[in-house]
């Protein structure tokens, strides 16, 4: 009975988050974070834990969009420098790089700037340091 109630509350707090948070351009990551959030909640901590967990998956499901494809493009094109940084940290969408590696802004778009980083190209938040698409 209580895993069913469980369950219901995740469906619902994952239905429910669905519409407030779909995106015009098509990009569903708040919805993907809110659902994966809610389940995730909902085995740790029950209904309460379903609804935190929904609300916690949105928020940073909705906090890393992919930059627009102009960006991404601009960033291919340019030469990869012979001097590249070698860190020893992961690199992962959503995690930041580390203070000291030197940034490139984006001239088109000032919200991304990128660098060569254990020679893959990032495209990160240049106030944060975080990293949102990662060019393989």
């Amino acid at each position: 009975m209580k895993l069913k109630l469980v369950l219901m509350s995740a469906i619902a707090v994952g239905a429910l988050s669905m519409p407030a948070y779909a995106d015009d351009d098509g990009n569903d990551s708040a919805v993907t974070g809110a659902a994966g959030g809610a389940v995730t909640g909902a085995i740790v901590g029950g209904p309460v834990g379903a609804a935190v967990g929904g609300v916690a998956g949105a928020v940073a499901g909705a906090a890393i969009d992919p930059p627009p494809r102009k960006v991404i493009t601009y960033v291919e094109r340019q030469p990869v420098p012979s001097d590249t940084v070698v860190i020893e940290e992961p690199i992962e969408i959503g995690r930041p790089i580390p203070q000291t590696v030197v940034l490139t802004p984006v001239p088109d778009d000032p919200a991304y700037a990128y660098a060569v980083v254990n020679n893959q190209r990032v495209i990160v938040d240049p106030q944060t340091h975080t990293v949102v698409e990662i060019i393989r």
